[in-house]
């Protein structure tokens, strides 16, 4: 049975939970629009992936 050899203080404890935090999503530009958008994602704004149409998106005019 695995029983610590020494006690853990509190801090020490506490410092492995210290870097849950949200992180910046990696964003990229897109090479068709010059949007922003995730990386290897399909381009919200304009649908295109790695040179390729994947979404047909309709401008609204």
């Amino acid at each position: 049975m695995a029983v610590p050899k020494n006690k853990v203080s509190k801090s020490k404890t506490n410092s492995r939970f210290a870097n849950w935090r949200v992180k910046t999503p990696g964003l990229v530009e897109c090479p068709q629009c010059h949007e922003l958008k995730k990386s290897h994602q399909v381009c919200p704004k304009c649908g295109y992936y790695d040179g390729e149409l994947v979404i047909n998106k309709e401008e609204d005019k």
